[in-house]
């Protein structure tokens, strides 16, 4: 995971703060900061993917992203906050997978509402409502393992 920077997710909070607000709660995953998901490895690859965060962290500096505009993905299940992609963040993308991932299409979002279609249906009148777009930035790397989620490993992005 690429987490935003404090600012970043300050604005972020406040968008699912209006969500929650008019009723929208959704199920995503608590206690995680918001972030721009990088790639998924399977879980007996631990040791060697806490090497790889690291060394890209390394080799990586801050990488601003511009939020600009709002999506869903065809299931009707998330909702999301969308960067637009730029080489920087590319480069992050393609340096945090592993050749297995390098098939997968990927579209980086930083989610807002999991939930049900219905549910989730119905926030996007509610989200343009406090939806503006901004720059963000990316600092650090996370590795993470889900259910139960654990976090691994964190590694601030501090390349020259």
């Amino acid at each position: 995971m690429a987490e935003l920077d404090d600012a970043s997710q300050k604005r972020l909070s406040e968008w699912y703060g209006a969500l929650e607000k008019a009723g929208s709660v959704g199920t995503q995953t608590p206690g995680l900061p918001y972030h721009i998901s990088m790639a998924s490895f399977p879980v007996e690859q631990e040791g060697e993917v806490v090497g790889l965060m690291e060394k890209v962290a390394s080799e990586f500096s801050i990488i601003p992203v511009h939020i600009s505009h709002i999506g869903m993905f065809a299931d009707g299940k998330v909702l999301f906050g969308a960067p637009e992609r730029n080489a920087q963040l590319d480069a992050l993308h393609d340096a945090c997978e592993t050749n297995d991932e390098k098939k997968r299409i990927w579209t980086p979002h930083v989610t807002v509402l999991i939930d049900e279609p219905e549910a989730v249906y119905s926030a996007p009148p509610l989200f343009v409502q406090s939806f503006y777009p901004f720059v963000g930035n990316i600092v650090r790397l996370h590795l993470c393992a889900f259910w139960p989620t654990r976090e691994i490993a964190s590694f601030e992005l501090n390349g020259k």
